[in-house]
């Protein structure tokens, strides 16, 4: 206090009552030469000593900035009489919380701002950077992962590159099974490209090979050919089998590749296994054809019955066999189904026979499967078609 017991210079001079030297006199104050120790707590303190006169006082924070700023402008400040110090600095008053909207603080609300520090402003600029510090020691944040080369564009280094390249490179089971994978599917697609040629290509090949072979015997026949022998291959007949719908021409010998895949029906004419004619008065006319793939002529003739007509065209003569009997299956060695008197077939002396063999089960050359039939009119080509044919 001062030697006149009046309030200290820096007293605001707004306060109701109370006014600061430079604007009153002692005779002016309240209490006459007494400084009211409440008042001297709220200047000193920041404490609040006189509630009914807050109305008409600014705020703290006012007073606060007017001694500060006043001190670090170099303003002089009066030391007060019997002070300790040689400078009296306002100390920093508890100051209400900030609204939360606007961001001014209210009274009685919220926590204390922290003290701030009464000293320079070097003192005040050392405080900030230290508190400032502890504020980051206590939420330290987590450095990013650096990012890989690759993510950032930067090229790779020869040893990253390498590792790259191993690391994509597939290891040798993958390659294998890749490899077996590929080609299964290579012989898959030729294994079905293969089925797709024997069960419907070589038919539709074969039929008109057949076609053209049959086209040019009855053109021979126009020409007026001379009956004799035949060259292996040649065409010299056409065989009818009405109830399976089959036209098919018959030629010497029973080559595979001349005769049989090419559609045609081919008669037993060489060696041992040579069989009659059709015009002998006496022998088995037997002949061999497919039964699946290359036209197959023979592939229904298990549903033959007794008595169902088989009719061999030649140039002079329509010979006409009804079926007899059937052999399901017999090994291909077994000879004697084509011999004069076929072996099983039920005919008990010599005659004019016929015998058609072909492979069975289908799809297969395993076993063979025989059809006898007997001769039951000859008709000669002048007298016109047989009943079996006109039909």
């Amino acid at each position: 206090m001062n030697g006149q017991g009046g309030p200290p210079w820096y007293r605001a001079p707004d306060v109701p009552g109370q006014r600061g030297p430079q604007q009153s006199t002692p005779e002016e104050w309240p209490d006459h030469g007494q400084y009211p120790a409440a008042a001297y707590q709220e200047d000193w303190y920041g404490q609040q000593a006189y509630p009914q006169a807050r109305d008409g006082v600014q705020e703290h924070s006012q007073v606060r900035y007017r001694a500060e700023s006043m001190a670090e402008s170099g303003y002089p400040v009066r030391p007060a009489p019997g002070a300790d110090h040689p400078t009296a600095a306002v100390p920093s008053p508890s100051f209400p919380p900030e609204d939360e909207t606007s961001g001014l603080r209210t009274p009685g609300t919220g926590p204390s701002e922290p003290e701030r520090p009464t000293g320079g402003r070097a003192e005040r600029r050392k405080a900030a950077k230290a508190q400032g510090r502890g504020r980051r020691r206590r939420a330290p944040t987590t450095p990013p992962a650096a990012p890989k080369p690759s993510e950032t564009g930067a090229p790779l280094s020869r040893v990253e590159a390498r590792r790259a390249a191993r690391a994509a490179k597939d290891s040798p089971a993958v390659v294998a099974s890749r490899a077996f994978g590929e080609l299964f599917i290579t012989i898959g697609v030729l294994m079905l490209l293969f089925v797709t040629y024997q069960l419907w290509w070589t038919n539709i090949l074969a039929g008109q090979q057949a076609n053209a072979a049959a086209n040019k015997i009855q053109d021979e026949w126009a020409k007026g050919r001379a009956p004799g022998a035949f060259e292996p291959g040649q065409g010299f007949a056409i065989m009818h089998i009405p109830k399976l719908d089959v036209v098919v021409p018959i030629a010497e010998g029973i080559d595979k590749h001349r005769v049989l895949d090419r559609g045609m029906v081919g008669h037993y004419a060489e060696g041992r296994l040579k069989t009659a004619m059709p015009e002998d008065k006496q022998g088995n006319f037997a002949v061999a054809g497919h039964r699946n793939t290359h036209g197959e002529p023979f592939r229904y003739i298990n549903r033959l019955t007794q008595g169902d007509p088989i009719v061999v065209e030649t140039q002079d003569t329509y010979y006409t066999y009804e079926m007899q009997s059937i052999l399901p299956q017999t090994a291909p060695s077994n000879v004697g189904v084509i011999a004069p008197v076929p072996a099983g077939s039920g005919f008990t002396g010599p005659g004019r026979y016929i015998t058609l063999t072909t492979c069975t089960p289908e799809f297969t050359s395993t076993y063979r499967m025989i059809v006898w039939g007997k001769m039951v009119d000859e008709r000669p080509r002048s007298k016109g078609k047989p009943d079996a044919l006109v039909g």
